[in-house]
């Protein structure tokens, strides 16, 4: 994982499973592949390997990874298909919902959206 993932505002060990999930989002890390173990993290990012355990157990409880007894920790088959679901999610409410309220108040039609959209979405790519 790349340093820039840190972030003051946010508790390090969110950052870290946040930072994981980016990288397997991004094909970075596979399914099937190991991830770093919390040693190795703790000694990457100068933190405590307890604090390194507790972000790569939110990634446990949420089926992202699982443990091999004796081996390390590794992606979970069906991660990015999780993964990629709950971002659509918090996209949705983060930005679709938050963008009508106040396309609403400027009194955008659908139609006037949809046009800005694709247009914005072609110019892009």
């Amino acid at each position: 994982m790349a340093k820039d993932i840190v972030k003051e505002s946010i508790p390090i060990f969110v950052q870290i499973a946040e930072g994981i999930k980016d990288y397997i989002l991004s094909g970075d890390i596979k399914e099937g592949e190991q991830i770093m173990s919390t040693i190795q993290m703790s000694k990457n990012y100068n933190i405590s390997p307890a604090t390194a355990a507790k972000g790569i157990n939110i990634l446990v409880a949420d089926g992202i990874v699982f443990k091999k007894k004796g081996i390390g920790m590794f992606v979970a088959e069906g991660a990015v298909e999780k993964l990629v679901e709950d971002r659509r999610k918090v996209f949705k409410e983060k930005y679709i919902d938050a963008m009508l309220i106040e396309a609403n108040r400027l009194r955008y039609t659908a139609n006037d959206l949809q046009k800005m959209v694709v247009d914005s979405y072609e110019a892009k790519n």
